[in-house]
């Protein structure tokens, strides 16, 4: 027995540009993973360097972490902006 979808899912007209953006961010963080990392292997006793109470590694580590938690609140934003303009242009030319 096929008893249909139980939603209707609908073309995402604003696909390309999260992807776009999500690629975007990637570019943004890897750089400053890859920083981290470089440092990592190149001056290991670097990250023991005291930065206030907290040495350089687990600063860094925090940052990184600091940094995707923003990045992803700032893509959750514009996308679901994007969504909500998308939705009322759609409703735009729709008869009530």
């Amino acid at each position: 027995m096929d008893h249909g979808p139980s939603t209707e899912w609908k073309k995402e007209k604003s696909e390309a540009f999260k992807s776009r953006l999500g690629l975007i961010m990637i570019a943004v963080y890897v750089p400053v993973y890859m920083v981290f990392i470089m440092i990592s292997v190149l001056s290991p006793k670097s990250l023991g360097m005291d930065i206030g109470s907290l040495n350089l590694a687990i600063t860094y580590g925090f940052g990184l972490i600091v940094l995707a938690i923003v990045q992803a609140l700032i893509y959750n934003y514009i996308c679901s902006k994007r969504e909500k303009q998308d939705a009322e242009e759609a409703t735009e030319g729709v008869p009530e």
